[in-house]
């Protein structure tokens, strides 16, 4: 069984990182950045600045080296002096084409960064499990690979050698996830869900079974079995990490899946039902609409409405 739950739910949200530019500063500079609508990540190639996230104490300090991811939806400064006066980072970079600006009087210091788009509709299952800061430092273990990944990117965005564009976007992806494995790696406040229940080794070969064959009629026996724990261990110990039931965190994942394919595909919903592993519509459809909230067929139809709402709005 070669499924991988922590990619399904990343392929499921659709997670793409994008490296968007960066800047160089020198001398005494900062600059205040909007509150995105995006996950933010970013690295310092070279030097050292402040990050004062509007809204907390302390400001954190970050070295050359250091990668972070921001999912915080709040304005935010990085700066040589936080008592300098901010300039807007909209301004800084209009009408840039490469993103890029300078600031002050040199390149003391040096950033590039990105962000990571998600589905609009299904991304909110991965932010709503990220902290609002993840800091890797430059000095920890976890930090070796993302340097390579990120010397690789510069190198990339700098030859402009064929196929740079395509090899980016993978690097930023090899990047994000990195950034993902070292905070479930290290993270010790880690809340219950499935980010850390995929994260969780003891759990690791349940969530595969059910991951690879999610329409299979799975017994507590069979999984806890696959983890060699008892059915009772197993039970309170997967509610503890992933904050559901086993068989509750199936259906709840069989649901997501329905989700996706009622709004990408015209698959009837028969088809669906028993894909997913339901004998009947009505079964499957009972399941929808106490999980959910709408029956699948009202789900579909208030999602195409939404849409070509959406399409209408941009063609106007």
């Amino acid at each position: 069984m070669n499924s991988d739950p922590f990619s399904d739910v990343l392929k499921y949200t659709d997670a793409t990182p994008v490296v968007t530019g960066g800047f160089s500063a020198g001398g005494t500079w900062a600059i205040r950045f909007p509150q995105p609508d995006k996950i933010k990540f970013f690295a310092l190639l070279k030097g050292d600045c402040w990050l004062a996230i509007d809204g907390e104490d302390r400001a954190v300090r970050v070295e050359t080296g250091d990668v972070l991811l921001l999912s915080t939806p709040r304005t935010f400064v990085l700066a040589s002096d936080l008592s300098a006066v901010p300039v807007d980072a909209t301004t800084l970079f209009a009408g840039n084409i490469t993103k890029t600006a300078t600031l002050g009087d040199g390149a003391d210091c040096i950033q590039i960064g990105g962000h990571v788009r998600l589905d609009p509709v299904s991304g909110s299952l991965l932010s709503d499990m990220l902290p609002p800061l993840i800091h890797v430092r430059a000095a920890s273990p976890q930090a070796t690979v993302l340097h390579w990944l990120i010397d690789q990117l510069v190198r990339e965005r700098e030859a402009e050698l064929p196929g740079a564009k395509l090899s980016s976007a993978n690097l930023a992806q090899l990047i994000f996830v990195q950034i993902l494995r070292t905070h479930l790696e290290t993270s010790d406040t880690l809340a219950a869900g499935w980010l850390r229940a995929v994260g969780d080794k003891r759990l690791a070969p349940a969530l595969r079974l059910m991951h690879g064959e999610p329409h299979r009629h799975w017994h507590l026996e069979e999984l806890a079995k696959s983890c060699a724990m008892s059915r009772t261990t197993f039970a309170h110990y997967f509610k503890r990490v992933a904050g559901d039931a086993p068989l509750t965190y199936l259906t709840n994942w069989r649901m997501r899946l329905a989700e996706r394919a009622l709004r990408d595909d015209n698959v009837p919903i028969s088809t669906l039902a028993l894909s997913l592993g339901y004998t009947s519509e009505s079964a499957f459809s009972n399941a929808f609409k106490r999980i959910v909230g709408n029956s699948p067929k009202r789900y579909r139809t208030q999602v195409k409405a939404s849409e070509k709402t959406s399409r209408d709005f941009t063609d106007d």
